[in-house]
């Protein structure tokens, strides 16, 4: 199996690369984070000019139409320059659904916004009390949003069905939440708020849908973080002199240098078949639940490796790698631990025999 990116998937890694080298620098997200901004909405348009973010919309929608292993191309360099942006949140939870499930009516309306940068979408996970429709009006709270505060269009899952929520609408409350990340995240509450139901797929089948892809998605995030990680931990030990020598040179640095490598080359591989399978429309839930053991086990040993390398400098906020330790950490969150991705790997092995 070939997991490297088509002619088209790897146009799309390609100039997103030239765009984040262009626009992501260290100065520019320091400057962004002492602003109080979690949201690059400039570099948002420029990769919505350039085709980036719509990328995977059909082409009737004004997208390029490629598979899901081209929001890969995208994530992956999502990671590797730690850029605030909801390709995560608008893509995957997104504009992909609404073009699975939607009705004609709703991909027409909301996926050329979509692909145009004009509609940031996001999909509210966590319940914080009891959500209802009654008389297409829904109410409840949702905790932990992600980028709930500069989203248009918000999509529910609810026991009856998924529902699309415009902020616009009397009834919806924004409201920030403080994280240690400094990633936008937001509590988002309705009360009575006029509502449609994102076409007629049910809250299992959508959840299990939606949760391999984003899934996948993230453990492509964390590829990229490992790469840029592993990236400054190589220039950082080949300048950084103990002894009149390079401290690359010494054994114990090269062997851990080597193992952070080798870990960064698993979790992009395993989350490349992940992805490849979920794009050629095979069963995929076995290479999701290996590509996030890796992920969260190999990922996060990468980030830790690359700070440890760099001694004191690693954790200084001025230096760029403490914004990969803390992406890491938080995908690592999201995801679960390693002993988790084990045990359900172990019981869809199981419920295989």
């Amino acid at each position: 199996m070939d997991f490297d990116f088509s002619e088209e998937e790897q146009a799309i890694s390609d100039l997103t690369q030239q765009i984040f080298e262009d626009k992501v620098t260290h100065e520019h997200l320091r400057s962004l984070t002492k602003s109080g901004e979690s949201f690059d909405r400039d570099l948002w348009l420029s990769l919505a000019k350039t085709g980036v973010v719509g990328a995977t919309i059909h082409q009737e929608f004004q997208g390029a139409g490629l598979s899901f292993l081209g929001v890969t191309a995208l994530l992956e360099k999502v990671g590797k320059y730690a850029a605030p942006i909801p390709a995560l949140e608008t893509i995957v939870t997104g504009a992909l659904p609404i073009q699975e499930f939607g009705t004609e009516s709703q991909k027409a309306e909301l996926l050329p916004k979509i692909a145009e940068g004009e509609l940031i979408v996001t999909t509210a996970h966590i319940a914080s009390d009891e959500v209802t429709v009654e008389e297409a009006q829904i109410s409840g709270s949702f905790n932990f949003v992600s980028f709930g505060l500069e989203a248009d269009i918000f999509l529910v899952p609810t026991a009856s069905g998924i529902f699309v929520v415009k902020r616009s609408e009397i009834g919806v409350s924004i409201q920030p939440r403080e994280t240690t990340t400094g990633y936008s995240q937001a509590i988002l509450a309705m009360e009575n708020v006029d509502t449609q139901q994102l076409g007629t797929v049910s809250y299992e089948d959508f959840t299990i849908w939606l949760g391999l892809r984003i899934d996948s998605a993230i453990c492509s995030i964390m590829a990229g973080a490992c790469e840029a990680s592993l990236n400054l931990a190589s220039e950082y030990t080949k300048i950084r002199q103990q002894f009149d020598r390079a401290i690359a040179t010494f054994q114990a640095v090269s062997q851990r240098a080597g193992d952070a490598y080798i870990d960064t080359e698993a979790v992009r591989l395993t989350s490349r078949q992940a992805a490849w399978r979920i794009s050629a429309g095979l069963p995929a839930a076995e290479q999701v639940a290996i590509a996030r053991w890796w992920a969260s086990e190999a990922g996060f040993r990468v980030v830790h490796a690359a700070t440890h390398l760099h001694g004191g400098v690693g954790v200084d906020r001025d230096y760029p790698l403490h914004r990969y330790f803390l992406m890491a950490r938080q995908l690592e969150l999201t995801m679960g631990n390693s002993e988790e991705q084990l045990e359900k790997l172990g019981n869809l092995l199981a419920n295989k025999a």
